[in-house]
């Protein structure tokens, strides 16, 4: 509907709220509609002016009973014990007659049907003749309701109660398959680390939904060199946990040419993952071949965050982008990046779910907060410091998580030490 200016104009929410019942006792009023009709305590509370306010509902229901006790000889006072205009809608008014009656209920006369002609609109003739099966009941104050159960109607709750039925096995369906499909990923995660004499390593995440495109992983490249690898796939949810399992088996399948040629393993990815995905998917990378016998890490950052080298000395060194993103380009190229790791250095490589968790002051954890983490956690093995990393991160970020956390820690050690 537009309002005469182009804008249009939506209706607010409308709901019925309550409809007063007047009662000599609210509180002998409660027991018997709790008790006896099995409705529930919607409210209960005073008002400045001293008067208790009560409302009780159906179960499930929308509308609500206001039992008001009025002041004696009042004028509400001479409404207590009449017929309502309050009308019970049910399924089976005969199974509700035979468990009201049997808990005490007063009812006028059993359930009966009667047959209406019912018209639309008041000018229009009578349409079609439907049933309505019904009866009235009375509280302890005899204050009578009507109780019906229409053909119409109870065909309408009928649908809504299939509907509903539906809705959840549909909604137990979609949680059990999400189940599978954790399941699934999470063995996509590496289950077993290549034996590394020199560096101690270890990885984490913590996803925002149940599946998520972050990717970490621990590759065995022969020669007595581990490839380090994270990554963060462009989007959420089911979507990007395909993509991330997409760009984990190209990567495995194509890391034995990757000894001596990282550039070349990665061009290769890249290929493999432009052509197998839409024209907008792509992934941020950070890939790093490290050598066990020369302790030189050689490192290609594919438009990822910063890997941060925490080096014995407290001094920290930026492992920076070296080139863009994966997917997007045929023609892709890289550059390399080296730098030696000597015991007691630290290497952390995160996704943005580190960086940009906030917390109530809105400041970012951000690139500090990592570095403050790994110094106040740097004697922790890897395992134990991804888990207290990520235990700062979520302290830090007191909101509800909405992207997933990734992190990996590799701490260099003496070549003589063995595992």
């Amino acid at each position: 509907m537009s309002n005469g200016s182009g804008v249009e104009r939506r209706h607010p929410h409308l709901r019925l709220h309550s409809i007063d019942v007047y009662v000599r006792d609210q509180e002998r009023s409660i027991r018997f509609y709790l008790e006896k009709l099995g409705f529930e305590l919607a409210f209960d509370a005073h008002l400045h002016t001293g008067q208790r306010w009560v409302g009780v509902s159906p179960p499930n229901g929308e509308a609500v009973l206001t039992l008001i006790q009025p002041a004696p000889e009042s004028e509400q006072c001479k409404l207590i014990g009449r017929a309502t205009r309050v009308v019970f809608v049910t399924d089976d008014v005969a199974a509700q007659f035979a468990e009201w009656s049997e808990r005490g209920v007063r009812f006028r006369h059993t359930p009966r049907l009667r047959r209406i002609k019912y018209r639309r609109d008041p000018a229009a003739s009578p349409g079609p003749v439907w049933g309505e099966v019904f009866t009235r009941f009375e509280d302890i104050d005899r204050n009578s309701f009507s109780l019906v159960s229409f053909d119409e109607v109870t065909a309408a709750i009928d649908a809504q109660h299939r509907a509903h039925a539906e809705k959840l096995e549909a909604d137990r369906r979609v949680a059990h398959e999400m189940d599978i499909a954790r399941q699934v990923q999470s063995r996509l995660f590496p289950q077993q680390l290549p034996v590394c004499h020199t560096l101690e390593y270890a990885g984490i995440c913590a996803q925002a939904r149940q599946v998520g495109g972050d990717y970490y992983d621990f590759l065995s490249l022969g020669g007595e060199r581990i490839g380090l690898v994270v990554g963060d796939i462009a989007g959420k949810g089911i979507a990007a946990a395909l993509l991330m399992a997409n760009l984990q088996a190209h990567l495995r399948s194509q890391c034995a040419i990757a000894v001596d040629q990282p550039q070349k393993l990665l061009r290769s990815v890249n290929r493999l993952f432009y052509e197998n995905t839409t024209a907008s998917a792509y992934a941020t990378l950070f890939f790093a071949e490290y050598d066990d016998r020369l302790q030189r890490l050689r490192y290609i950052n594919c438009g990822h965050l910063c890997g941060l080298l925490l080096r014995s000395d407290h001094s920290v060194e930026r492992l920076a982008s070296t080139c863009t993103v994966l997917g997007l380009f045929t023609e892709w190229e890289c550059v390399i990046g080296e730098c030696r790791l000597l015991p007691g250095d630290i290497l952390a490589v995160y996704t943005d779910g580190v960086t940009e968790s906030f917390n109530e002051a809105g400041e970012e954890f951000g690139e500090e907060g990592i570095l403050q983490a790994m110094t106040r956690h740097r004697s922790l093995a890897p395992d134990d410091m991804v888990r207290a990393m990520l235990a700062d991160v979520r302290q830090f970020g007191v909101r509800e998580q909405h992207d997933d956390i990734t992190l990996m820690v590799a701490k260099c050690r003496d070549a003589d030490r063995q595992e």
